[in-house]
């Protein structure tokens, strides 16, 4: 089953720098990341989601690369035929490709929902931040104090309540050491 949490941050840059720290923590093998998102709001009251993959960008790219092969293979039996007309095709069919790849990377949304991030941070203090971690895996005992250096405060986990309590008072804990300092 997977874990998610979600902390909110007393400015716009903290959960950005939490999950760069997370991203750290993925190449030690400490965490297994599904999906990562923040959301900011700032001093106008506006929020913004920051999703960590781009799935409409990666559909692109995938979709090109894979019309580019086929326009090739399309005119592979054709080699009679003039050098820029069998490029057009192929570029032709990069072009679809990236087009419709890009539509379903946008159409496809994978791990956090949406909606649920919507309604969780509705109430959001302005120039503030929040991050939603959904990870396969976690080493909780290992990532915990990575994590309580950027302080901030629990707002949604689907932990046991033993695991829950003592990621709240970590967090607790640094956000009163941060603010002493």
């Amino acid at each position: 089953m997977s874990t998610l949490i979600a902390v909110t941050y007393p400015d716009e840059q903290r959960a950005q720098q939490v999950l760069a720290e997370l991203r750290k923590l993925e190449t030690q093998y400490l965490i297994d990341l599904e999906d990562a998102v923040y959301v900011t709001k700032d001093a106008n009251g506006k929020p913004r989601l920051h999703q960590a993959v781009d799935l409409t960008q990666a559909g692109a790219v995938n979709g090109a690369f894979w019309g580019l092969l086929i326009g090739l293979l399309i005119t592979l039996p054709f080699p009679f035929m003039a050098p820029l007309a069998w490029l057009g095709i192929a570029a032709a069919g990069a072009g679809i490709g990236a087009a419709s790849g890009a539509l379903m990377g946008k159409a496809s949304d994978l791990g956090i929902d949406d909606t649920f991030m919507e309604n969780l941070t509705a109430n959001m203090t302005p120039g503030t931040s929040t991050l939603f971690i959904l990870a396969r895996s976690v080493t909780l005992d290992k990532v915990e104090p990575d994590l309580a250096k950027f302080g901030g405060q629990v707002l949604y986990t689907n932990l046991n309540k033993d695991a829950e309590e003592q990621l709240r008072t970590q967090l607790s804990d640094a956000a009163g050491k941060m603010a002493q300092a």
